[in-house]
């Protein structure tokens, strides 16, 4: 990695990166890590992109589970989806994570087809070579879908505001505003992460992933909170 991207060596947060100091990484917060994505798939296409995302889905494993990390999704979100598609709704995946990567997967995982997934992104650079037209990815971030960003997101590829959002982190908190300041019957959700033992603790101390603010404004408007230790009887498809 350091010798085809020499330029890395002296930047933060590339060099936590190069020196395999995780914590490092994610100190640097949501911002730094789509950085590094956009800098470390520049010069490739759309499809090759996908092939190798396509490719790591299916041959990467959980380090504690040794279980797909298609496998390490929640179930009542495949549940909730199936349950809101059936009575007619549509539903959108909106994510700070990197879209092509997500649109890779949500279709097979979640039953998301691509153009209902909304997320992070860099720019894109049209190209004609040998094998004929290309969409290649540039070293620029276009949009960070985090916060502010979600429901102009939401805005700009769907059009319309919605019935119903559901979220776990402070990083939802405006598109759950923006959800439930329309007209009529709007629902807003949050997932409190506190089951160590079968997932992770998200609060209100850690740099990605807190839910803190969102909290606050979940219980002062009476949004519903899902206690992710008491309230899922399973959390993963194969427990």
């Amino acid at each position: 990695m350091a010798s085809q991207h020499p330029e890395w060596q002296d930047k933060e947060p590339f060099k936590s990166v190069l020196t395999g100091d995780l914590k490092g990484v994610l100190s640097s917060g949501y911002h730094a890590l789509i950085e590094i994505a956009t800098a470390a798939h520049s010069g490739m296409t759309t499809d090759e992109f996908e092939a190798q995302a396509r490719k790591w889905l299916v041959t990467t494993r959980h380090p504690a589970t040794d279980r797909l990390f298609t496998e390490m999704v929640f179930h009542p979100m495949i549940e909730l989806l199936a349950y809101l598609r059936e009575n007619g709704f549509k539903t959108f995946i909106v994510s700070g994570g990197g879209v092509e990567f997500m649109r890779a997967f949500a279709e097979v995982t979640y039953g998301v087809p691509p153009e209902h997934v909304i997320g992070s992104s860099g720019r894109l650079k049209f190209e004609m070579r040998d094998s004929g037209a290309v969409l290649v990815k540039l070293n620029e971030i276009d949009v960070v879908n985090d916060t502010v960003e979600k429901p102009a997101a939401i805005q700009k590829h769907v059009g319309r505001r919605p019935i119903a959002s559901f979220g776990n982190s402070d990083g939802d908190l405006e598109m759950l505003q923006w959800t439930t300041a329309g007209k009529g019957a709007r629902f807003a959700l949050l997932i409190h992460h506190n089951d160590t033992t079968r997932e992770w603790d998200y609060d209100r101390s850690p740099s990605i992933g807190q839910l803190d603010k969102a909290l606050d404004e979940a219980n002062a408007k009476g949004w519903t909170i899902v206690d992710m230790k008491n309230d899922w009887r399973r959390v993963l498809p194969f427990e």
